[in-house]
């Protein structure tokens, strides 16, 4: 794998507690934009990413149409609609049907980021209640990308790692505890 350039985050059921846990340890020098999916259930992302920005070493911004994806920031995918990066690296919305019932999906996010991204992409399957993710992970491993997937036994709700894990299978299979640490020394040169 080259050296990575962007991370994207899928998780569901659990997802807060784990996301808060993961951002308070990653760098703060941290170069590559992070992209998250996460299924929330809620109209807005507003408020989780005023929650997740009081854990984070890095700014939390909720990813807008046609932005430039940016360097050191985690991006939200806003409720309501599928989150893509497109080969400019720019963000796209889109309405169009849900995928594995939900939208966003992270399938459509780590689709359209192992495109972009290719080889220089790492994909993070967290835990959550269903299999969105899965299909995306496998997808960024057919390109070249890395994947690391939350160690089942370890997530608050297990179904979404262990079916990454079935699907995609991972570069690292790790508790929550160990991936902050593991993007730092795949990241930071």
């Amino acid at each position: 794998m080259t050296t990575p350039r962007a991370i994207v985050i899928g998780c569901s059921a659990g997802g807060l507690n784990a996301l808060e846990t993961l951002f308070a340890a990653l760098s703060p020098q941290l170069q590559q934009p992070i992209a998250l999916c996460c299924h929330t259930g809620s109209s807005t992302v507003t408020l989780m990413c005023e929650l997740l920005a009081q854990h984070a070493t890095l700014p939390v911004v909720e990813a807008r149409e046609r932005a430039m994806m940016q360097d050191g920031t985690i991006h939200v995918a806003p409720s309501g609609y599928h989150l893509l990066v497109e080969t400019s690296h720019r963000f796209s919305l889109s309405v169009d049907e849900r995928v594995s019932f939900a939208r966003p999906s992270i399938d459509v996010l780590f689709d359209s980021a192992a495109e972009a991204f290719r080889d220089a992409l790492i994909g993070v399957v967290l835990t959550g209640a269903n299999r969105d993710g899965a299909e995306g992970l496998r997808h960024i491993r057919r390109l070249g990308g890395l994947a690391i997937v939350q160690e089942p036994s370890d997530a608050e709700v297990s179904a979404m790692p262990a079916a990454a894990l079935e699907l995609a299978g991972a570069d690292h299979c790790l508790p929550l505890a160990g991936i902050a640490p593991l993007l730092n020394r795949l990241c930071l040169p």
